[in-house]
This record gives structure tokens, sequence and C-alpha cells, in this order.
């Protein structure tokens, strides 16, 4: 496999190249040419770069989020890259009743779902002794509550046809705390324990279930969260972002086209025998052997 390279561009500045700058990169077959895929989140950031890397391998998939006229763009630039067909269908991952709405929608386009990337913003900067009550019921909704809903009725069709796919988008706060990410913590936590108990559950049925976990790629939520301590602390965005470099073992600060190919290669049958795992996608930066 070819290594990408190493350059680093500040978000919104040539963000369709970082979104398809892999295809040139990476020839793969994994398997996935017809299987049916539903990314949420899937419009932009790392949901984007796992739908990209899905679309490329020939699956038929199915983008949500809040804005339907970003979706059909979206829908089709996933088309040109090699998918067999791409939906886009608007979504509030903050209400249970649109899950079931979109689980329903998803597989009235696609004829069912196959693969299930569980993707949603991220709760805001805080501390532990910052977190509000409102906050936590909040967030629970979107983090834990959402995720389960939509994997519950999904999941009896996946393991009567002996096979299927649960990729949750989580961060290396879910196994190394970061400090100001107290929310996102705390609630993550809940989803990686509810996924290590289903996913024992339904192994034996071919389906299998995984986390990946995200360090430092450059996405919107990265530019956001810099922007705010830059306010806060009165340092730089710039110096902010550099430092943030200088604390991971690679160097550097990832892209989203890094992100999206191992979503592909668990989504496969390369990821048949991968279960019950976290998968990091960190330049190295989390140093725990566990």
């Amino acid at each position: 496999m070819a290594r990408l390279g190493p350059s680093c561009q500040r978000a919104g500045e040539g963000a369709g190249s970082r979104h398809h700058s892999f295809v040139e990169k990476w020839v793969m077959d994994l398997g996935l040419k017809g299987k049916r895929a539903l990314v949420m989140g899937g419009s932009k950031g790392l949901g984007r770069s796992i739908a990209d890397a899905i679309a490329a391998e020939g699956a038929i998939v199915t983008v949500s989020g809040r804005e339907q006229a970003s979706l059909d763009k979206v829908a089709a630039e996933l088309k040109a890259l090699g998918a067999q067909a791409a939906y886009g269908v608007q979504a509030d991952v903050s209400s249970g009743a649109e899950m079931d709405k979109l689980a329903d929608a998803a597989v009235a386009a696609m004829g069912g779902v196959d693969i299930l990337v569980l993707n949603h913003g991220g709760p805001p900067v805080c501390t532990a002794s910052q977190m509000k009550e409102e906050d936590l019921v909040k967030w629970f909704q979107n983090i834990v509550l959402s995720p389960i809903r939509i994997t519950n009725r999904l999941m009896p069709a996946m393991r009567a046809q002996k096979w299927g796919r649960v990729i949750v988008v989580g961060s290396t706060g879910m196994q190394h705390p970061i400090p100001t990410l107290a929310l996102s913590n705390t609630l993550r936590a809940s989803i990686w324990g509810w996924l290590k108990t289903l996913a024992a559950e339904v192994a034996a049925d071919g389906v299998t279930m995984n986390v990946l976990a995200p360090g430092s790629i450059l996405t919107d939520r990265i530019t956001t969260n810099t922007a705010i301590r830059a306010k806060q602390t009165g340092v730089s965005e710039d110096e902010i972002l550099a430092q943030t470099a200088k604390e991971i073992p690679a160097g550097r600060i990832g892209m989203p086209a890094e992100y999206g190919p191992m979503g592909a290669f668990l989504a496969g049958e390369t990821g048949a025998y991968i279960t019950a795992s976290m998968i990091r996608v960190d330049g190295g930066r989390v140093r725990s052997m566990l």
C-alpha cells in the first residue's frame, strides 16, 4: 500500500482534493462491490472519508446529514468515485424517531443495509468540572441512544443474512481521556461498553462491530476547537496546531483521506475476523499498550 504524503492543509483549503486524494494512491479489492452501506454524518469530515473509501470499492452508499442539498451533492460525488448507487437522506441524530425514519429510508433506497457507520457531531469543549447535567442529557441522545436505536433496528436483518458490519466513529479519548473533551470522554465510554457487549452476541452470525478511533485529524471539529483554545489562551491557531503536531510521534496532524481507508478495510471481507476492537488512526499519539 502506498503511503499518503505528509502535506497538511487547513480545513476549507482544498477540501475536495482531500476527500478524493486517496483514490489515486490506494488500489484494493475488499469485497465491497454491491454491499449496501449507510454512513451517518457522511456529508463531511470523518464520515465522508469513510463514505469515499467504501464508494471507491463499488458499494452502494447512503449518507445522512442535516442539509439535503449538501447530501445530494455528496451522493453525486460518491457515484463519480465508483459507487454503484448513492443516496442522501436528511436526518437529525438528536431525534430517536428520525433514526427510525433514516433506517427505513436506507432500506427502501438500497434494499437493505449491510454496513452501518455510526457517526455524529462531537459535544462542545469542557473540562469534567464544567460539565452540566443538561448537556449530558442532550448529548447522551446523540452519542449513545440514537446509535443504539438505529443499530437495533438494522441488526436483525444483518444477523439473519449472516453478514454485517457496524463501525463506530469514535475517539482516542475512549481509551486515553482528553482533558478538554470531558463530555465526549464520558459518553463515548458508554457506547464502547455497549459495543463490546453486543459484538460478542452477534459475532457467530457473521456480524462484526468495531470502533475506528481518530486522533488529531484535520476536520472542521479540529479547527473549531483550535479556534476556541486560541481565544481562551491568546495563542495563535497556527501555534496550537504546531504544538499538537509535536505531540504526535508521526510529527504531523492526519488528513481525513488517511482515516477512511481503514473504515473500508473493516467494512470489507478483510475485516471478517476483527470484532469488538478499537482501531486507532492517530499517528502513534496514544501510547497505551492495552
